[in-house]
């Protein structure tokens, strides 16, 4: 058995997240030794190692967002994984924002994938979702290697919890690593208007470090849980958090609110960023920030979506004797009801940075699945009694 590397993360705290994440398996009837023990490495797996990282001797840690590569989040994190030295570190974002893409890919359409160089960075912005650019990163057509040691999606800007993460672009992007059979973390930031800053970004990072550096190292060791992605929240306050705190997900989501507008009327000045041309200018791409972003509006606590709907109507206003209707879709943060301090949504609001396993099994629980039999059965005996009826 090799021996444990030193943890750079307290002992207490490092004990009780891998201890939570160890009982999650579900594998039953092994003891703490078998857990710890470092599995062998046989002649397949050797083969999916990259050649790079082979030749360097440094894990190759892929970086994407949902903000897009212009994200201040992105930058710092990016920053600090070069900083250390440790890891090959390579970035493919989506050129825009991509934060409420979900886990949407772009068919039949040509992705266009450019070259930048972000804090030393090998890097690319793809003009594709967050999907899209895990994707490609790992097909092994954009980059010389096709599995990385961890995909790390963000750090992007808003919570990411409950059922909300799934209109989400920075966890579609970890989910999409884990589904090809990558190691993966999610990092959001709990940005409040009027009382986040930029510098909470960099807090975010070094809050978040220790974390990845442990995830990397037993990863390597075969100790980091295989069966479930990582998904965490920081607190909008990253200096001051209470601590780490394994979490379950919740039924948090906003509310979807949908306005009919006029069909001249152009989304006003208020919803486009302030932020983009100074992201992009931390980024190093050298474009115009303002075509780089024009896609993207965003409020500190909404995001519209502009939309056009066609439908057919009594009264022709077109020439082909449809109606347009046009309708803006407005993202609002809503009451929770949920009260429980160990739902990821509630942990962040008690300062705490939440941790949440994710994991999806391809068959549903047994007592789900027993009552979906029964009502399809159900369903297919009345078919027939009155087909022979």
């Amino acid at each position: 058995m090799n021996s444990a590397k030193p943890n750079s993360l307290p002992p207490a705290l490092f004990a009780n997240l891998q201890n939570v994440l160890t009982s999650r398996k579900g594998t039953g009837g092994g003891d703490a030794e078998e857990v710890s023990k470092v599995p062998v490495a046989d002649s397949k797996s050797n083969e999916t190692k990259s050649s790079e990282e082979v030749s360097s001797g440094k894990p190759i840690v892929l970086v994407t967002n949902g903000d897009g590569i212009g994200a201040p989040g992105l930058f710092h994190l990016v920053g600090a994984l070069v900083r250390d030295g440790k890891y090959d570190v390579h970035v493919c974002a989506p050129e825009s924002d991509k934060s409420f893409s979900g886990h949407s890919v772009s068919v039949r359409e040509t992705m266009v994938a450019s070259s930048v160089e972000i804090n030393g960075s090998t890097g690319f912005e793809v003009t594709g979702t967050t999907v899209d650019c895990v994707s490609l990163g790992l097909s092994g057509s954009l980059f010389s290697w096709m599995k990385p040691t961890l995909v790390i999606s963000g750090i992007d800007k808003g919570l990411c919890c409950g059922q909300h993460s799934f209109y989400s672009g920075v966890f579609a992007g970890a989910m999409e690593a884990f589904l090809c059979g990558v190691p993966s973390l999610s990092i959001s930031l709990n940005w409040k208007k009027d009382e986040s800053e930029e510098n909470n970004y960099k807090e975010a990072v070094d809050v978040c470090l220790p974390l990845i550096n442990a995830a990397i190292r037993d990863i390597d060791t075969g100790l980091f849980p295989k069966d479930c992605f990582l998904n965490i929240n920081v607190p909008t306050f990253p200096k001051t958090n209470k601590g780490i705190k394994v979490t379950e997900q919740s039924s948090w989501r906003c509310n979807l609110n949908w306005q009919g507008v006029s069909g001249n009327r152009h989304p006003s000045a208020h919803y486009i960023s302030k932020h983009q041309t100074h992201g992009i200018q931390l980024a190093q791409i050298s474009r115009d920030a303002s075509a780089a972003g024009a896609a993207r509006r965003v409020s500190a606590q909404r995001k519209t979506v502009e939309v056009e709907s066609v439908a057919s109507a009594g009264k022709s206003e077109s020439q082909d004797g449809n109606v347009k209707k046009y309708f803006r879709l407005e993202v609002v943060d809503k009451e929770q009801e949920e009260t429980g301090e160990n739902l990821d949504f509630r942990a962040v609001e008690l300062g705490f940075v939440s941790v949440t396993p994710m994991a999806f099994p391809c068959h549903a629980e047994s007592a789900i699945n027993s009552k979906a039999s029964d009502w399809v059965t159900s369903v297919f005996t009345a078919c027939e009694e009155i087909l022979q009826g």
